[in-house]
């Protein structure tokens, strides 16, 4: 993977060179040609760092056919464009600029040989770019627009199940608002998963081992427990805070089995509606969400199973776009969460769970304070 980065000095608004970034899950590379005419009138910078590491993440997708396929992706620079010692900020101060985009496409593939597939892909697709203040005086400004995407590449079909990938996805610019055309290239990987086969189920089903075909919940959220939620977004970096936090709340949940493996891992899909009041200003909002949940059962006993959950960029609509005076971007948002929880009792049909949310935007609208959620406790019924 790429890391480097490239300074451009002397940069004034009339000059500058370019940025680059990357896509998908593995290796890939972003170029967006952001200068210093973004920069407003009256500012100037002496240079502007261009990382060149990228990532675009496929976050959901539906094989439709061998042929045809959706998929929605989220992309991001792993660093922001850095400009520093700009016109009225302290001498060797710098500021990011913070540019992600978004994508729903439909992508066909045509063969070219046994394994091996052309593809083209094009869809809607989402620009968003936070810029900076100095002063109190914006130097460069946010942006958010949204546009035509296209691109294409080759697949390279491993088995039934895995491919490597690698491509092209071209991001048109807006020039009213200074921001230039982006274009992914990468190399990564896919895998799909299919339905196991009667053999496997059979051995699934012999050895004893229970998969939750579907799951009702109910939970509550205490208002404590905060140092988790900065434990694993700070320390072990493995989540996320925020900003606007949850003084208490509650949430009701139905989860699906779509999918599972033949004894840790399996895939669920999940729909839930929650209420909550914030901890500063007492503000009530309430979240509507689906999403995926991905859950991986490491201890099984005759009694009990222990399994870990972690759902990630779950669609949401969110009633409030500020909460406690933070502005969180738009109605739509994501959820995710993780926790820890068990499957215990007759037939292990009692679920109970804690878990940490976090209900952000990804970036994909120019602001995301982000809503912290600490621990939350879960009951549930197997059927």
């Amino acid at each position: 993977m790429q890391n480097d980065v490239e300074t451009v000095p002397g940069v004034d608004p009339a000059r500058t060179a370019g940025d680059r970034r990357h896509r998908r899950c593995a290796r890939s590379r972003l170029d967006v040609p952001l200068t210093g005419t973004a920069l407003q009138p009256g500012f100037r910078t002496a240079s502007i760092v261009l990382p060149h590491t990228a990532v675009r993440a496929l976050l959901f997708g539906h094989e439709l056919n061998r042929y045809t396929s959706a998929q929605a992706a989220y992309m991001r620079p792993v660093s922001y464009i850095d400009y520093r010692e700009v016109t009225g900020a302290p001498a060797n101060d710098s500021h990011h600029v913070r540019t992600t985009f978004g994508s729903v496409t439909l992508k066909v593939r045509a063969p070219l040989r046994r394994r091996v597939f052309a593809y083209g892909e094009s869809g809607y697709g989402l620009t968003s770019r936070t810029g900076f203040s100095i002063g109190g005086v914006p130097a460069v400004t946010d942006a958010h627009y949204s546009s035509l995407v296209a691109g294409g590449g080759v697949d390279i079909d491993l088995n039934p199940r895995w491919s490597l990938t690698g491509g092209v996805l071209y991001v048109p610019g807006r020039a009213g608002i200074d921001q230039p055309r982006a274009l992914f290239s990468s190399g990564g990987f896919r895998y799909v998963m299919r339905p196991l086969s009667e053999a496997r189920l059979d051995a699934v089903r012999r050895a004893g081992l229970v998969f939750a075909k579907q799951v009702p919940q109910m939970e509550v959220s205490t208002g404590t427990g905060y140092g988790v939620n900065n434990f694993v977004s700070r320390t072990v970096p493995v989540f996320w805070g925020g900003h606007a936090e949850v003084h208490r709340g509650g949430a009701v949940h139905y989860e699906r089995n779509v999918f599972h493996a033949r004894r840790l891992f399996s895939l669920d899909v999940g729909a839930s509606a929650g209420l909550y009041r914030t901890s500063r200003q007492s503000e009530r909002f309430h979240a509507w969400s689906i999403y995926p949940l991905l859950r991986l059962t490491f201890v099984r006993t005759a009694a009990t199973d222990v399994y870990l959950a972690y759902s990630l960029a779950g669609p949401t609509y969110i009633s409030r776009t500020r909460l406690d005076g933070l502005d969180t971007g738009h109605h739509f948002t994501f959820q995710d969460f993780m926790g820890v929880g068990v499957f215990t009792g007759p037939g292990k049909r009692l679920n109970a769970g804690v878990k940490i949310n976090h209900y952000p935007n990804g970036n994909i609208f120019a602001q995301n304070a982000g809503v912290k959620i600490p621990l939350t406790f879960c009951l549930g019924y197997v059927f």
